[in-house]
């Protein structure tokens, strides 16, 4: 590799914040910006907040739905008898939460857990309460060889599910036999025009939960290759539980940041991937963190940039809620690496 030219070095050897005119400039906009961000995500609250999820009551989740799947690596048929029962177990649970709904008289919510019911869906969890904790299952997980474990970002919960498992859907049916996805929504997410939205906290709260069920998984299919596909805000929580995630690989896609500086900082032997359609107004989001006495705002760098050091895929064209649109470039090459196969 030839040498850098020595003004380079000189740049890049100053310490942090001894810049020049221009560099300081930057980053005292890029402060600014986060600070009027919260500023205006906080005065959008009590009109977004108006009528809450959370607000709908629903059951605690009763022992059978949590029941591990196993204390071992079981043979495949011994799996799926687990499996079966703890989605038997769950869509007793999806339908006492649809009952007390519809006690509660939000209809549109009785709606969507009815469906949720169905007799062909497949949840390994489930709790109503507090906007909803799923994780559903899309193929056979018995005898899948590929899994890809999806982690929403903002403004995921059982109100607007639908659009979440959809991307689910479309994976699945890209990656083709053998394969098995699950559609992950392990926490509370933040309202996109929320301060939750900008600081770490929600993604605090969820790592260990995102923890917790990766090793499940990787007790009952420690031979199957997992792949975590981390969307917006759950990106900062794949980041946080990347340190002790048993996978492949880690997915960060229209991602504002992931709380740390680079792919060393994520303390993980996964293969790291960073994208981001053209379209994404994300790109647009200043990609700084700032640290004040009451929280952290903010992500740090950009994981698409060189900086970061994931290795980079094509995202095509598209918008934020894109990524795994079916006949898109972005959802062709994210089934590629679920499969191992992208160059």
């Amino acid at each position: 590799m030839a040498p850098r030219p020595r003004s380079s070095r000189a740049r890049s050897s100053r310490p942090h914040g001894s810049g020049s005119l221009g560099s300081r400039s930057r980053t005292g906009r890029s402060r600014r910006a986060l600070l009027a961000a919260l500023v205006t995500a906080s005065l959008a609250v009590p009109v977004s907040g108006a009528a809450r999820p959370a607000a709908v009551p629903a059951p605690v989740p009763a022992a059978a739905q949590l029941t591990p799947l196993s204390a071992g690596a079981p043979a495949p048929a011994v799996l799926a008898a687990a499996l079966d029962a703890r989605y038997a177990a769950n869509r007793v649970g999806i339908r006492a939460a649809e009952r007390m709904a519809a006690g509660h008289g939000d209809r549109r919510r009785a709606a969507a857990l009815h469906t949720m019911a169905d007799a062909g869906r497949h949840f390994l969890s489930f709790d109503g309460r507090d906007g909803g904790r799923t994780a559903e299952v899309f193929g056979d997980l018995a005898d899948a060889e590929r899994i890809a474990v999806l982690v929403p970002g903002s403004d995921t919960g059982l109100d607007r599910y639908e659009r979440f498992r959809a991307g689910a859907v479309a994976l699945r049916r890209k990656l083709g036999g053998g394969a098995a996805v699950i559609a992950w929504l392990g926490y509370k997410t933040p309202g996109t025009v929320s301060p939750e939205a900008l600081t770490p906290g929600r993604a605090h709260d969820a790592a260990p939960q995102l923890h917790y069920f990766l090793g499940e998984l990787s007790v009952a299919k420690p031979a199957a290759r997992t792949t975590l596909l981390c969307h917006s805000y759950g990106s900062v929580v794949c980041a946080l539980a990347a340190p002790a995630a048993r996978t492949a690989g880690i997915v960060l896609y229209g991602s504002p940041g992931t709380g740390v500086d680079n792919v060393g900082d994520l303390h993980t032997t996964a293969t790291v991937w960073a994208g981001r359609g053209a379209h994404d107004w994300i790109a647009g989001i200043p990609h700084a963190r700032l640290q004040l006495p009451f929280a952290t705002l903010g992500f740090g760098p950009d994981p698409v940039s060189k900086a970061f050091g994931a290795r980079i895929f094509d995202a095509g064209a598209g918008g934020h809620s894109d990524y795994l649109k079916p006949g898109s470039v972005s959802l062709r090459n994210l089934a590629l690496i679920v499969s191992g196969r992208h160059a």
